[in-house]
């Protein structure tokens, strides 16, 4: 058996297999590297505000909100749009409620869901190109879990969108196209093209094809450059 030629022959063949995989790999990875993860990720369109509460903005007491929600957990007083709310669920559903009035500003509307998305972009003068109600078939960007929310897409560089949940009024997610650039980079990276899973069969069976081709192409290394030059040396 000659390890030249069957280096050679299995090199060839393992790489029109994988070899246009590697092309992948090096133009998602380095599309996934070069880029700011922070700025992927979206973090730069929100703004934090910093807001601390005032006890004349509680009127609706914890004790009475227990009373009329006695299976009520995870209750958390926080802020929406300069007004004190609590935010809870019980085993079934989420709760919003005016921390004034103990008044449900739930299911949220357009309008409000505008409000909260404006508030929290990073640029306030921005104006709004569309905003639409998804409460199934989410898209490829949006986890279903998330459903129903308000997507609002502003009218500014990369075409951000916010996600603002129905059931909550928090934002549950932002997308812009470099961001779902990488999605899909990524998608393509790990060969799951639904889940985005890196565990998966398929990217562990190419990469142990990989893995062997690049062996025989160590072999072919040393017939084709090193051995050469062990003659030439003697």
């Amino acid at each position: 058996m000659s390890w030249h030629r069957t280096s050679r022959k299995y090199h060839k063949w393992l790489m029109l297999f994988v070899g246009l995989q590697f092309v992948i790999w090096s133009i998602s990875g380095t599309y996934m590297v070069i880029l700011d993860i922070d700025y992927i990720h979206g973090d730069t369109l929100v703004t934090d505000k910093q807001i601390s509460l005032k006890s004349g903005q509680v009127n609706y007491s914890m004790a009475k909100l227990y009373i009329e929600y006695p299976k009520a957990k995870n209750v958390e007083l926080t802020n929406m749009l300069d007004t004190a709310v609590y935010r809870f669920k019980d085993s079934e559903n989420k709760y919003l409620l005016s921390a004034d009035t103990g008044k449900s500003l739930l299911p949220l509307s357009e309008a409000d869901a505008v409000k909260v998305a404006k508030y929290l972009y990073e640029d306030a003068n921005v104006a709004i190109s569309q905003v639409s109600l998804i409460s199934e078939n989410p898209p490829f960007e949006l986890s279903a879990r998330h459903l129903p929310v308000w997507r609002i897409d502003f009218d500014d560089f990369a075409s951000p969108s916010f996600y603002i949940s129905v059931n909550s009024g928090e934002l549950v997610t932002k997308r812009h196209t470099y961001w779902r650039l990488f999605d899909w980079m990524f998608s393509f990276h790990v060969m799951d093209y639904v889940e985005e899973d890196p565990s998966n069969k398929l990217l562990l069976l190419v990469s142990i094809f990989a893995l062997i081709a690049s062996l025989f192409g160590v072999v072919l290394t040393y017939f084709r450059v090193l051995k050469p030059k062990k003659r030439r040396a003697v």
